[in-house]
């Protein structure tokens, strides 16, 4: 793992003038060296994908599904290796890279179903009004243009996934840019898409460094950017480029509500483990990990001990144990952030139940309640392994406290009641409603994105695939209908 990593220019493997060097958070080891692109090489690839833009819309669906259905099998064909390389990375417990793997296997397989079946057309009789006799308009949809794919570091295969993937499902190409942090699993994804025959530029794999991505925003030969990281990045590019087409995903502090029907030992086992596993999960790395327990207070007494039991149960360690639940975080300055919220939240009068404690990049997961409403923990996405605990009275209180964030990302409801769930999908402010579990669901194909701060436009493959594209009508004249 400590070769120099070439870059995908347009389909080839290219190197740079300049190199970085990836290292493990967990011990601080060399995992690869990574060449970085010049400018004119990053302008080579932009023209490449822009002159390809016409061809590469009107491949047929059979080359685009086959593709993307040999990025899938190879995936699965090298599963062990690259869950070891995000393992290495990213600090993210090998059993959690594998499911990574997994999901990413998925992703290019529903994009190949998809696009074997996207864009059959809508056929609708105009002639429901005098003016439209003889006339059909037949509604198909059209790639907006060259992606411009922001991945994040959370998740450094399968985000690149939902980047790729759709765009090659309905022709669009592409340009990603891994995380700087992470670029190595994206790269792995350029080797499996250079075994396909994709047209030449229709895809490109770039690791430049964030100070020069502005540049790349800017580009009007990139009209769609889809961007996964924080929101005050996501905005500041959409509001750099008010024209164009944006797809925001910029993360949460997803809310677990226990409601007071959720009360048998059993229930409160369930959502104590649920809760304890995906608030740590990814270190906390994760958009929907559980930041927020928001439990009735007829339960409260009794969920909180089970939670911080549950929490303690998680075992921490070297990411490449197969036993170890929760890794390092991906730096230690991210570690570092996470101790100084706790530690603020601490003096401002918060318990703190379990944890507290820094080691370099990792932070042992943490439980706390009464945590005061101004601290930074209580207002802003903590993205690390610290769950805050609270009680309410009754589900108007439980469902106004989900809502009063600035983030609305996904929400867990843990409920038997079919109307509450119902009542929950209604009144909770949030892209996503998970009844019966944590906020921390999500399957690759349904949509996902959030509401207010959280970003603007749905992932999930089909989701992603509207998004890439516009309508365009086909008006038909003259005929018997």
């Amino acid at each position: 793992m400590t070769s120099t990593h070439a870059f995908w220019l347009a389909g080839r493997q290219a190197t740079g003038e300049a190199t970085f060097d990836v290292t493990s958070p967990w011990d601080g080891r060399l995992v690869g060296t990574v060449a970085v692109p010049t400018d004119a090489q990053v302008e080579e690839a932009v023209a490449a994908a822009h002159a390809v833009v016409d061809e590469f819309a009107a491949t047929p669906a059979h080359v685009r599904a086959a593709a993307l259905d040999h990025v899938s099998k190879r995936l699965v064909e090298r599963t062990e290796e690259i869950a070891q390389l995000i393992s290495a990375e990213n600090g993210k417990p090998v059993k959690w890279a594998r499911g990574e793997v997994g999901r990413a296997v998925s992703v290019f397989r529903f994009a190949a179903e998809e696009a074997r079946r996207f864009n059959g057309g809508d056929a609708q009789r105009l002639d429901t009004d005098l003016g439209g006799q003889g006339r059909l308009a037949l509604t198909r949809r059209f790639p907006k243009g060259v992606v411009l794919g922001i991945a994040p570091f959370n998740f450094p295969l399968n985000l690149c996934a939902h980047k790729i993937a759709p765009a090659i499902a309905v022709g669009a190409p592409i340009i990603l840019k891994p995380a700087p942090a992470t670029p190595l699993s994206g790269l792995v994804l350029g080797e499996l898409l250079a075994e396909t025959e994709l047209p030449a530029g229709s895809w490109s794999v770039l690791p430049v460094p964030n100070d020069r991505m502005p540049a790349l925003v800017q580009d009007e030969r990139l009209p769609v950017i889809s961007f996964t990281g924080s929101d005050k990045v996501g905005y500041a590019i959409m509001d750099s480029v008010p024209r164009k087409h944006c797809t925001l995903e910029l993360g949460g502090n997803g809310a677990a509500v226990v409601l007071a029907d959720f009360a048998s030992e059993e229930d409160l086992d369930w959502a104590a483990t649920r809760i304890a596993t995906f608030s740590n999960y990814q270190g906390g790395q994760s958009c929907i990990s559980v930041q927020r327990v928001i439990a009735d207070t007829s339960v409260y007494d009794r969920l909180l001990p089970k939670i911080v039991a549950a929490v303690e149960a998680q075992s921490t360690g070297d990411p490449s144990d197969p036993s170890t639940d929760v890794g390092p975080l991906v730096s230690e300055d991210a570690a570092k952030r996470v101790e100084s919220w706790v530690e603020e939240a601490v003096e401002a009068g918060a318990r703190l139940h379990t944890g507290g404690k820094r080691d370099g990049a990792s932070y042992a997961p943490t439980v706390l309640s009464g945590v005061p409403a101004h601290t930074t923990l209580a207002c802003e996405e903590v993205f690390g392994p610290v769950l805050t605990v609270q009680s309410v009275d009754g589900e108007a209180e439980a469902f106004a406290a989900v809502n009063d964030s600035k983030y609305g990302l996904q929400a867990g409801v843990f409920t038997h009641d079919l109307q509450t769930a119902f009542r929950a999908h209604r009144a909770l402010e949030v892209g996503g409603v998970i009844v019966g579990d944590v906020p921390s669901y999500r399957a690759d194909q349904m949509p996902y994105g959030g509401a207010k701060q959280s970003g603007v436009g749905r992932e999930g493959v089909r989701f992603a695939m509207d998004d890439y594209t516009y309508e365009r009508v086909l008006v038909l004249t003259g005929l018997a209908l």
